[in-house]
This record gives structure tokens, C-alpha cells and sequence, in this order.
């Protein structure tokens, strides 16, 4: 132990302690930048900066199960119990996105980028350049219902770039987003918008490791419990637990030894496809991340310009009906229509309709009445205008781009992009530009003769009370007349907004036109013309999900188990399902110019699988923990030779691991709590750092992959770890996880069972390092 005369060294520095309201279970340091994201119990995220500034609290109200930040660090992924996830703005935690891959909770998030820049990247002819820019204005965003305050809809405000900057992939690296839940399933979405591909781990045919066997496994019963993709997109490894059985239908009479083993596994997926074809997924995934966001604007306007001509339709019949009881109270057969007939006609004025304009309605009320209905077929315009026509265009110009895209088979056939399905959806978003003209034809037609109705009206207030009319606005007689017949009792804009099994008439103009689109080859569905604009959207709308749906069954498809590496057994129970120990899965580039036998033939990378062993697994290995790398190479070494190395470490004596991370060039920092404390609060514990390094890996031969490694062989090269003699900082009380390490500044942030956070900094420079406490 330290004592006065031979100071501690500390690598750890103390930064800050600071309280927090409810005790943190997630936290993740921004890969960019000093700011710090937590997940409390209550299921709020809090964002501080590196001096515990906090920036934002949102609170999803679900409860939140994963957190992780996207590469580039502006936006982080958040993971929900309903198996939502959603997207947020490092800013001000303004909802970006949601995407529902799942059905469960998700419980673990992974988002990794490219980090693989050749100079072949650099001149490939394949790298797409958005020309969307050259040949329309920014794309219009989601309008906002009338009386919202900025935000309520989830979107950006107007005057916010910043949802544009990070839902356009333009001005992306790509970058895959993993997603696992509680039933297996693992999800993959680029840029973390557009799904791309879905595996389930039962379902997985796990091959043999032994060179002369031909039967595969699977798992039953598995829980995933950690996600890793590889820095070269190539590799995913998932840590899961959960039975291991050889599948009868491929060999039925050949049983091995671990027939119906449970226990701590990992498995190594091939996401190769996303390696090799990264060009090709990127600018499919721009073109259609890009035609969600405009498809989101389409949905919305539509929604938006439903409620607001229901409302002014509302209003005007709330004033109108009135009449016909008026009409009926007095006795008469005829109805409103005739009754203003009469009028126009110059007829004597019946009581009830006198009654209704001068006292009922008013001078007031009709230009109330005109005022709603006209204000809001103006607003509609504007919304056709401003925010569904241009994202109709837009969608349509990019559909073109993937149509020209889809026929490049000898790349594109590779992903799944279906030339006729993009033909399809081209043509759908074709028809809803004519739908959206011949809407607005009809929507101009209709307002001007409710204006035309409502200017007369006004002349017979004037009339009946004998006051002068010059300064009204003229009307139309003719026009007077076709409403009456056709438009007071029937709402010829409604069925546009709404899917109606009711057939719209169509005009002999409208039918020219059609014959001219079909004539020249524009189109070849002649069938819109019985479909509202609703319908026609929601057509649009299927069909570019058939359409990108063939990607992702492709890509879903070619997502294979490569191997399997069983770390130790666990008893078969329920307890044992929901066991939760600490482990990290990570991959670094070593520097040096020569490859390590360990290292990743194609790109360098190395793996390093770290996990505590449960103390009732193994008396003799008990409170140890283990750590593995090269599980990769091992797998893709055609030879016999096997690369795959291991290592246990023994926790000190009265203490025991409650979380641990790996720190970048293979550094590993532990978080220990003494196990003779009488309560959570009382007794100490401490983080030590170990380099991962310098430790001395043992071997393992490929024979015994199936065989727990045969982690006992490993307990005569057990590295005892002694606070005396490793880099340790005692805390004088005890932690619990999770503990936080940014790669950036080597922080660490743990967080005391007290509800307190603990911040500090690893001095990598041990010569500069005091003690300042």
C-alpha cells in the first residue's frame, strides 16, 4: 500500500464529483467532442459538457433501453422499449428521426463509419455526386399545423438548419447503425435511416469449427447481450447467451459433446457486403433516406390540408344548416337551394330566408363564414405550393436517378435494386404530380364559386336592410346557379384528401391529357383517374416500399455466421437469461507497418473480446476475467494455423468487477468494488487501467474452440492483477455501472451508488502525474 515515504502514482485524476437527480444506468461519451450523454432511471437524457454544463434534458416518456452517438458525433441514437429508435440532435436534442426496425425493446445500439479511405475511394467513378441541387431549390420541409408551437410536430423549425445538415447523407461517410433486442433480432440501417438488412440469431446456421465436421448449430433460447461491427464494416461480432445444439436436419446421427450447451457465446457474422458494396449502398441510401424525408413532408401536408378544409367546411355548415329549420318551422316544402334560386330570381323574399340572412347570419357572419372557408383554400395552395408539389418533383427526379441506377446490373443487381420496381415507383410518383394539378385546378374552382356565393349574399344583406352595395364586389349569376345545384350540399375538395370508394368525375380535358402521357410513353396506368390524391399517395407510398424492400431482403440474405467461440457455461435457468455481466467489444488499427499474427489480414484491425467469468462457472478460474483477440483471423485463416490468443486476469482479492471498458490501443480499464462491503454505499473501490498489450496471450488452437477454450488449461498463465503493482485509483465508496471512457481525452466517468458522478481524466504521461487530491 502507499505510504508517505512512496507516493502513489495515480493515473486518474479526479475532475469533478457532481450529484445527479436519479441514478444513471447509460452513458456514452461523444466520439467528437467533450460532452458527456446519460440515461437516468426515470428515462431522461441528459446531455453535459466536459464541465458538467448541461446542455438539455429531453425525456422520450418510454422507457429507454440502449444509447450510442453516431460517428461524426452530431446526432445520437436512443433505444426504446417498444422497439423504437430515435435520432436526436447533439444541439438541442430535437427529435431528428424515428425508425421502427423492431417490435421489442431494443437493447443494444452500435454505430460505426467507414474508416477504411483508400486512394482507390478517392477516384472511383462509382462515388455518386447528388446533382438534386443543380435543378430544384432546398427541398421543402414538413409544414406545421397552424397554432403548433415550433417543435411539436418532432421536425426542426423553419429557421433551424441543422435537421436538413443531418438527415441529408450527402455530407455523410458511410456508416452502418446495428440494433439488437431482446428477441434476437439484429438490425442494420445506413445512415440510421435506411434499413438494410435483418438477421435472427436462433435462425442462424453456425458452422463447425472442426475442418472434418460437416454439421452446423444453432442457438435456442439466446439473448443478445452485446453488438460490435467491425471498423471495416466487415465483421460483426455478437456476444449472446443461450443453448448451443447441433441442427438435427443437417446430421441426425452425428451428436457431439456439446449437444445442448448453455452459455456465454460469440458469434462472428460476414457483413463483407457492406465492405464490398459501399459505393453502391451509399447512393442508394442517399437517393431514398432523402425520399423518406420528402414522403414524410407529402404525408403530412396531406393531414395538414384534411383537417383545415374539414374545419372551414365545419364552419360553413354551422351556419348554414340553420336554414333548413327555419324553412321547416315555417311550414314550407322547398330547401335552401331553391329558397336562394328564388331569390337570385328576383322572387318575392320568403320569411324564413329573410330571417336567416338579416338576423341568423348577418353581415358579420358572412364575412366570417367567407373569411374561414376562402382563408383556407388559400392555405391550401400554399401548401401544395410550397411543401407537396416540390417534394413530389424531387421524388420523382430521384426516382429517375434510381431508375437509371437499377439498370447498371452488373453493380446494382448485386444489392437487390429491382429495375421493374423502380419503374413502378417512378411511374406512382408521376401520377401524383398530374393528381396534384388536377387538384388544384378543382381547389381553384371551388373557392373562387364559394366566393362568388358569398359576395352575393352580402349584396342581399344590403338589399333587405336598404343600406347601398356599390362597394361589394361584383358576382356572378351563372356561377351562383352551379353552386347551388352542385356544391352547397356536396364537398368536391374532400374526396381528393381522403381515400373515397366513390369514383371522381373526370373532365374531357383531363382524359386528352391522359391519352397525350399514355401516347408518348409518359405513363402506362390509366387507372388514377378513380383514385383521390390520398390514393394515389398511399400507391406511391407502397410501392417504394416493394421497391427498397428487395435490398434489404438481398442484403439480409448474405449476412452469414462465419463461427462460433464459446466462452464458458452457464446453468440452464431464467436467472441465467437475464444475467447481466460486464463485458466490451472492441476493434483497433495497430500503427505499425507489419501485421501482428493476430491481426486481420485484410485492413489490420484487431479484435478484443472482454467479459467477466461468473464466480460458480469454474472454482478454479472464479473472479477471473477473460479477454481474447483475433477471434476474426481465426475464422477467415484458411490454414491450420490458429490466431486466436487469451488471456485470464485475476480480480485482487475482497474485490469484484462491476464494469469494464477498452480504451483505445488496447488498454483496459476495470471498475472494482470491494465484496466485504456491508451495503452499496459503504466500503471503497477502484479503477485500474491494464495494458492489454503487454499482457502475456496464450494460444489457442482452433480444436478446442468448441470446448470452452478449455478455459482451465488457461489457469496456469493467470495474470494476477495486485493494486501494489497496477495502475490503480482508489474511490473511497463504492460504484456501480456504468463506467464511461472516451477515447478523445482518456476520461473516465463512473457513478456512485450515492447518486453522484464521478469525472476523470487518465494521465498518459505517468511522469507528469501527481496526486491532487
Amino acid at each position: 500500500m502507499e505510504t508517505d515515504e512512496t507516493p502513489r502514482v495515480l493515473p486518474f485524476q479526479l475532475q469533478f464529483d457532481k450529484p445527479v437527480a436519479s441514478q444513471v444506468k447509460l452513458a456514452e461519451w461523444n466520439p467528437e467532442k467533450d460532452l458527456l450523454a446519460m440515461v437516468t432511471e426515470d428515462s431522461k437524457i441528459l446531455l453535459h459538457r466536459f464541465n458538467w454544463q448541461r446542455l438539455w434534458t429531453i425525456s422520450p416518456g418510454r422507457c429507454i433501453t440502449s444509447l450510442c452517438w453516431r460517428p461524426d458525433g452530431k446526432a445520437i441514437a436512443v433505444g426504446l422499449e417498444d422497439g423504437t429508435i430515435s435520432l436526436h440532435d447533439v444541439e438541442n436534442g430535437k427529435l431528428l428521426r424515428s425508425l421502427k426496425s423492431h417490435t421489442v425493446a431494443v437493447m443494444y445500439l452500435n454505430w460505426e463509419e467507414d474508416g477504411q479511405v483508400t486512394r482507390d475511394d478517392s477516384i472511383s467513378n462509382s462515388n455518386y455526386e447528388d446533382r438534386t441541387s443543380r435543378f430544384f431549390p432546398p427541398a421543402p420541409r414538413v409544414p406545421r399545423m397552424p397554432g403548433l408551437v415550433p417543435g411539436d410536430t418532432g421536425f426542426m423549425d423553419d429557421s433551424e438548419d441543422s435537421f436538413r445538415e443531418l438527415s441529408n447523407s450527402s455530407y455523410q461517410r458511410f456508416n452502418i447503425l446495428c440494433s439488437g433486442d431482446k428477441d434476437g433480432s439484429i438490425c442494420f440501417s445506413i445512415f440510421g435511416i435506411f434499413p438494410i438488412g435483418k438477421i435472427n440469431i436462433h435462425k442462424l446456421s453456425i458452422p463447425t469449427p472442426f475442418a472434418n465436421e460437416e454439421a452446423t448449430y444453432r442457438l435456442l433460447n439466446a439473448s443478445i447481450s452485446k453488438v460490435a461491427l467491425s471498423k471495416d464494416l466487415c465483421h460483426l461480432i455478437v456476444m449472446c447467451s443461450g443453448e448451443l445444439n447441433q441442427d438435427e436436419v443437417e446430421s441426425p446421427e452425428r451428436k457431439l459433446c456439446i449437444h445442448g450447451l448453455h452459455g456465454l457465446h460469440c458469434l462472428l457474422l460476414d457483413t463483407s457486403i457492406f465492405w464490398k458494396r459501399k459505393n453502391e449502398l451509399h447512393q442508394v441510401a442517399q437517393q431514398a433516406s432523402n425520399i423518406e424525408d420528402l414522403i414524410e413532408v407529402i404525408r403530412t401536408s396531406l393531414s395538414i390540408m384534411s383537417k383545415q378544409w374539414s374545419d372551414a367546411m365545419h364552419t360553413f355548415h354551422e351556419k348554414f344548416d340553420s336554414l333548413s329549420s327555419l324553412i321547416i318551422d315555417h311550414g314550407l316544402d322547398s330547401s335552401p337551394q331553391e329558397e336562394f334560386l328564388s331569390l337570385l330570381g328576383g322572387a318575392r323574399t320568403s320569411p324564413p330566408v329573410h330571417q336567416f340572412l338579416v338576423n341568423s347570419l348577418g353581415e358579420l357572419g358572412v364575412k366570417r363564414v367567407s373569411k374561414v372557408v376562402c382563408g383556407a383554400g388559400k392555405e391550401l395552395q400554399n401548401i401544395v405550393l410550397d411543401h407537396l408539389q416540390p417534394a413530389a418533383e424531387i421524388i420523382v427526379f430521384r426516382m429517375g436517378e434510381l431508375r437509371g441506377l437499377s439498370r447498371w446490373r452488373t453493380r446494382f443487381k448485386g444489392i437487390g435494386l429491382d429495375e421493374t420496381l423502380i419503374d413502378n415507383a417512378t411511374e406512382k410518383s408521376g401520377m401524383l404530380l398530374v393528381q396534384v394539378e388536377r387538384f388544384m385546378r378543382v381547389l381553384s374552382s371551388v373557392v373562387q364559386q364559394f366566393s362568388n356565393f358569398f359576395n352575393w349574399l352580402l349584396k342581399c344583406i344590403k338589399l333587405l336592410m336598404q343600406e347601398p352595395s356599390d362597394q361589394l364586389l361584383p358576382y356572378n349569376s351563372e356561377l351562383l346557379v352551379i353552386f347551388l345545384k352542385f356544391l352547397y350540399d356536396q364537398d368536391p375538395i374532400k374526396p381528393f384528401l381522403e381515400p373515397s370508394e366513390v369514383d371522381i368525375e373526370t373532365d374531357m380535358e383531363t382524359l386528352q391529357r391522359v391519352r397525350e402521357l399514355v401516347h408518348f410513353g409518359g405513363f402506362s396506368d390509366c387507372g388514377y383517374l378513380r383514385r383521390t390524391l390520398a390514393e394515389e399517395f398511399q400507391q406511391m407510398e407502397s410501392s417504394f416500399k416493394e421497391a427498397f424492400l428487395m435490398p434489404f431482403t438481398t442484403i439480409s440474405c448474405k449476412i452469414l455466421c462465419k463461427g462460433v467461440l464459446p466462452l464458458f457455461a452457464l446453468p440452464s435457468s431464467p436467472a441465467s437469461m437475464s444475467l447481466s455481466l460486464p463485458m466490451s467489444v472492441t476493434y483497433y488499427k495497430d500503427g505499425s507497418t507489419t501485421l501482428s499474427p493476430y491481426q486481420t489480414r485484410e485492413h489490420g484491425f484487431i479484435d478484443y473480446i472482454s467479459f467477466q467469468i461468473p464466480g460458480d462457472s469454474s472454482s478454479d478460474i472464479a473472479n477471473c476475467i477473460g479477454i481474447s483477440r483475433g477471434f476474426m483471423h481465426s475464422l477467415s485463416n484458411s490454414t491450420e494455423e490458429s490466431n486466436l490468443e487469451a488471456i485470464l486476469l485475476s480480480v485482487p482479492d475482497g474485490y469484484h468487477c462491476v464494469d469494464l471498458s477498452l480504451y483505445k490501443e488496447g488498454q483496459i480499464v476495470l471498475l472494482l468494488n470491494e465484496t466485504t462491503a456491508a451495503s452499496e454505499s459503504s466500503g471503497e473501490s477502484c479503477m485500474m487501467i491494464v495494458q492489454a498489450n503487454d499482457l502475456p496471450f496464450v494460444s489457442i488452437s482452433r480444436s478446442t474452440f468448441i470446448d470452452l477454450w478449455n478455459l482451465n488449461q488457461l489457469k496456469d498463465s493467470v495474470r494476477y492483477l495486485q493494486l501494489e503493482n497496477e495502475k490503480v485509483r482508489i474511490i473511497p465508496h463504492s460504484v456501480v455501472a456504468p463506467l464511461a471512457v472516451s477515447a478523445s481525452r482518456g476520461v473516465a466517468c463512473v457513478f456512485a451508488a450515492r447518486k453522484r458522478a464521478l469525472v476523470y481524466i487518465l494521465d498518459e504521461d505517468e511522469d507528469n502525474v501527481s496526486d491532487t487530491e
